[in-house]
């Protein structure tokens, strides 16, 4: 007891709270899955599905969904889905101070920057192609743009599984290139839309 009457907190008990904010500091300078994972698998498994619609697997539509509303839907998504994810990487960097802010502040912006250039380059590079190949730019081209930012986020902040789903984000992109407009949806939609959400969720949980 001190000289006031309170009580002096035990080693144990000590030790207990430096260990919650030690614990609670940890998950403010670790993406939440929520924010960082769940928006893009959203995004890509309604848009990708929208795309798959439009081309099927065989040259004819399974529903009458036209080739610029499907990317309306994919670009809107991922628009959102993208601000989600700056947004967590500016939330991630206003924990911390010096160098480690400004790192996170610029990779944050990045993200912006990234989706507005392949934009640009797939307003002028698009009407040139056949339609399946103009959305094939579209789509492959953004997934190529996520996949390589989120290895570089892995890298900046020696977060792995972050960085391995970038690499699978790149594999199942470029496999679907390979494969044609169709699977490519397909395999997009269901590989990385619902993947990116079973992961998030699943990260989710164990944090």
């Amino acid at each position: 007891m001190t000289e006031d009457g309170e009580r002096i907190p035990s080693p144990e008990e000590t030790l207990r709270v430096i260990e919650q904010q030690r614990a609670a500091t940890a998950r403010a300078l670790q993406p939440n899955p929520l924010r960082m994972y769940v928006p893009w698998g959203v995004a890509w498994l309604v848009g990708f599905t929208a795309f798959f619609l439009h081309y099927g697997l065989h040259g004819e539509s399974y529903a009458p969904i036209g080739q610029m509303q499907a990317l309306a839907v994919l670009m809107v998504a991922q628009i959102v889905a993208g601000s989600v994810a700056a947004y967590e990487i500016v939330r991630m960097s206003g924990h911390t101070r010096g160098d480690n802010q400004a790192r996170g502040t610029m990779y944050g912006y990045t993200w912006f920057a990234g989706m507005v250039l392949m934009v640009l380059i797939a307003l002028r590079v698009s009407p040139l192609l056949p339609p399946d190949l103009s959305g094939l730019l579209w789509a492959g081209g953004t997934l190529t743009v996520v996949a390589i930012l989120y290895m570089a986020g892995g890298a900046l902040w020696l977060q792995w599984p972050m960085f391995f789903i970038g690499v699978w984000i790149a594999a199942v992109n470029g496999v679907g290139v390979v494969l044609g407009a169709g699977w490519h949806a397909l395999l997009t939609a269901v590989l990385l839309g619902g993947g990116q959400i079973a992961a998030g969720l699943w990260m989710w949980r164990r944090s």
